[in-house]
């Protein structure tokens, strides 16, 4: 018996053909920039606020995005007259967009250092952010391949219902955390890259 489970809420599913017990989880990471103008420090920041990617969560543009889906296929076997997961395949695609200045060859030197160490610090965030994502989702899937049996599969596809959904919680947990901590640490963070920057001449 072979049916899609939902593996994230309101993510879109893709069923993928069988796929042998020992394969990795499926994960994609593509690029994505967006424009920012401006010339002076002042401009900048209009300009991200501006064209920053908006995010949902919060109802506000952002520098940088990391855009998360999630996809994958169960199937169901009889077992001694019972329900199990055959197999369980979690497919991820993380689409990390970031800012790319247009006039960076023309800026000062001290504008392109902090541009430099700013845009460079969004695109480790975000990675992060990916990362997160590809942990929550190896654990997923091995969570469900280690499901135990149910009488009959209703109660087994229920099972894996609720497993994931308390997936979904602790992957949107982690990310949260990871943003307040982040966010707090910022400007001390800022300090002592440009100060290394600096040092090193970079």
């Amino acid at each position: 018996m072979k049916t899609i489970a939902r593996l994230m809420a309101l993510a879109a599913l893709a069923s993928l053909p069988f796929q042998p017990a020992g394969a990795q989880t499926i994960t994609t990471k593509t690029f994505s920039y967006f424009p920012v103008g401006g010339r002076t420090a002042a401009e900048l920041d209009a300009e991200l606020s501006k064209r920053g990617p908006m995010m949902k969560r919060s109802g506000s543009r952002h520098p940088g995005a990391t855009k998360i889906k999630w996809g994958g296929s169960v199937t169901y076997v009889r077992r001694n007259n019972r329900c199990a997961v055959g197999e369980a395949k979690v497919v991820l695609s993380t689409q990390i967009i970031l800012p790319r200045w247009k006039n960076r060859n023309r800026a000062t030197p001290s504008l392109a250092l902090i541009w430099d160490t700013l845009s460079s610090d969004i695109k480790r965030h975000e990675e992060r952010h990916a990362e997160i994502a590809r942990t929550h989702a190896r654990d997923l899937e091995r969570t469900l391949r280690r499901l135990p049996s149910e009488p009959d599969c209703e109660r087994m596809q229920a099972r894996v219902d609720r497993t994931t959904a308390d997936a979904v919680a602790r992957h949107d947990a982690d990310q949260a955390r990871f943003d307040r901590i982040e966010s707090k640490n910022f400007n001390d963070r800022m300090m002592r890259l440009l100060t290394h920057r600096l040092k090193n001449g970079k």
